[in-house]
């Protein structure tokens, strides 16, 4: 009895240099920010206790509700590069392709580079007035669009590049899932005639399941993490306000207009988003497995 006690202990006494680090910066600054966003901080950095006044003012923000909107489009669109991933993916899985290593390096590219870089070769393609995108649409007789100070084309502009950078991982993990699926499958399944979409159907979408789980996930909070990209590529200006996602919301009431305290309900309701949409997944991935 006394040796398995003292069994108990021992893990404890091993995760201590782990769940120490943890508690100091991730679990006592998420206490501090939930008791921050129940305040209001005045210029001075005097803080005075306010309630659920800062979640009320939210509820009855358009800002707010515009933010959010903002948001579930920009990440409905990047969640695109899901399909896009796993289709590429499957076709660099090929037998026989060659400079596989190449493609995948090319594909791997943007996501070892740095995002504000990227924000601006972006921007600078993007131009109304000398951008290569309207130059190339001119070849053709099209007047491309103000991309980046049009209103509703902004932001589908930015998502378009979030899909970009973030495709490249995404096709790196599908291949590797890829690469975990028997092959002797398909071999059976070609023999009794089965299409390669019936194989893509029956064999490899179920198999694939627990990566594509993974991706969607890492996808989604991405997409509802965004700020780098609006930022760099919108500025400050009443467009970038007009197509501000959460996060950049966050950024413009807490450093921009001072109000700290709001900042930080506005970033407890991040997190509570991105975790309860996270649950959703992960019971939705369960009836999958289940019904798969």
């Amino acid at each position: 009895m006394s040796a398995r006690r003292h069994d108990g202990v021992w893990p404890w006494i091993f995760m201590t240099p782990i769940l120490v680090p943890l508690a100091i910066f991730f679990l006592w600054p998420l206490l501090r920010t939930l008791y921050y966003s129940f305040t209001t901080w005045s210029f001075f950095g005097e803080v005075r206790w306010t309630g659920l006044d800062n979640y009320e003012r939210l509820l009855s923000d358009p800002d707010f509700t515009l933010a959010l909107g903002n948001t579930a489009i920009y990440t409905l669109i990047v969640m695109l590069n899901v399909p896009i991933a796993v289709y590429l993916a499957a076709l660099m899985n090929r037998p026989g392709l060659r400079l596989r290593a190449l493609y995948r390096a090319l594909y791997f590219l943007p996501v070892v580079t740095m995002p504000v870089a990227v924000a601006i070769v972006w921007r600078m393609l993007y131009s109304g007035d000398f951008g290569l995108i309207n130059a190339f649409l001119g070849l053709f007789g099209i007047q491309g669009p103000y991309w980046l100070s049009t209103p509703g084309v902004s932001l589908v502009a930015v998502a378009i590049v979030g899909i970009w950078l973030s495709l490249g991982f995404n096709i790196i993990v599908f291949s590797a899932g890829l690469n975990g699926i028997p092959p002797e499958l398909y071999e059976a399944a070609a023999i009794d005639g089965a299409t390669p979409w019936r194989q893509f159907r029956s064999i490899t979408l179920p198999l694939l399941t627990p990566t594509l789980f993974f991706v969607t996930v890492l996808t989604l909070i991405g997409g509802f993490q965004v700020f780098d990209l609006i930022f760099v590529m919108l500025g400050t200006g009443p467009n970038a306000e007009r197509s501000q996602t959460l996060v950049y919301f966050f950024y413009s009431e807490g450093f921009l207009h001072n109000d700290k305290g709001y900042a930080t309900a506005i970033g407890i309701v991040i997190i509570a988003l991105i975790a309860l949409l996270t649950a959703l997944q992960f019971r939705l991935q369960r009836r999958w497995v289940h019904y798969a």
